[in-house]
């Protein structure tokens, strides 16, 4: 299992644990802000790995746009739904099996 696809599945995780509503919210809103700011250099991160192992970097993409604007409440919740779905989806996908994009 490479690299890449380890950081998509794990930020995919956070990101479906971020979507959670009132939960992922409030712990947001709690920590000031900071759990977005650490999604943004994780995303940027597992868009180094990806575009280095020619893996799907969309997820990473809809995940970096996510962190720049899920201060907005009911649009975050939205990105944070289809970020965690993608990665979890391009992640779930065996290394044989790539999407070409």
């Amino acid at each position: 299992m490479s690299s890449s696809r380890i950081m998509r599945l794990v930020t995919g995780g956070f990101e479906a644990f971020l979507a959670i509503p009132i939960i992922g919210g409030l712990f947001i809103m709690s920590q000031g802000y900071i759990p977005l700011v650490i999604m943004f250099i994780l995303h940027i991160i597992t868009l180094m790995l990806s575009k280095n192992d020619n893996s799907p970097t969309v997820g990473s993409i809809i995940g970096i746009i996510t962190s720049l604007i899920a201060w907005i409440p009911f649009v975050g919740i939205t990105m944070h739904i289809i970020s965690a779905i993608t990665l979890l989806i391009t992640g779930a996908i065996s290394d044989n099996n790539r999407i070409k994009e």
